[in-house]
């Protein structure tokens, strides 16, 4: 291992290489621009999702925000729209930052969501649905704020949830409309039978 340090020992020389301690501060900067991009993300889940504190997105968002999604970018307005939305649906929604990780500008998170459908939104009645889900999001952050936004997460696993816990209710919605009609059917095929006798006989 002698010819190891005589390597150190030579770069820490400027005749021979940079100095020992070259780049840290570089890196140092880096790294807690990292950690204080992942202190933003933190903010996202525990004071917006979580609280429910809505008013604090100015501080977290860009002006020029981008949801980015398949067919069309939302912008901040749009986003906490949504986001109000589903917590008015569920009240109670916990989303718990699993694993995050910072590169660049750049951060990703694994996520989990937890919720039950106790309130409403507009014509969306609270079923008492208990919802499961878990996603990544990506957010590009730049000066302390979030400029860009990518999401995935399955929606049709959402929905088969609902449907499962639903069955039920649905299969009794579903006999009590069809019986509605086959009685209005019937109500209406014996008016019309009623009103022919009387014609005949007139």
């Amino acid at each position: 291992m002698k010819w190891l340090s005589a390597i150190v020992l030579l770069a820490s020389f400027p005749a021979f290489g940079l100095p020992a301690t070259a780049g840290l501060p570089a890196l140092e900067t880096a790294a807690s621009r990292q950690e204080g991009n992942k202190a933003v993300a933190r903010r996202v889940f525990e004071e917006i999702l979580n609280q429910g504190r809505f008013e604090v997105a100015n501080e977290i968002y860009a002006p020029d925000f981008r949801n980015h999604g398949i067919r069309r970018d939302a912008d901040l307005q749009e986003d906490q729209a949504a986001a109000r939305w589903e917590k008015a649906l569920c009240p109670d929604l916990r989303m718990t930052a699993n694993m995050m990780v910072a590169e660049g500008d750049l951060v990703t998170v694994l996520w989990t969501a937890h919720g039950t459908n106790t309130g409403h939104a507009g014509f969306f009645p609270a079923t008492g649905v208990k919802i499961e889900e878990r996603g990544i999001t990506i957010w590009r952050i730049v000066d302390g704020k979030i400029r860009d936004e990518w999401t995935s997460f399955d929606l049709l696993r959402v929905v088969r949830q609902c449907a499962s816990q639903l069955k039920w209710p649905l299969a009794g919605l579903l006999a009590a409309v069809a019986l509605l009609v086959w009685g209005t059917n019937r109500l209406i095929r014996r008016m019309w039978m009623i009103h022919a006798t009387r014609a005949k006989a007139l």
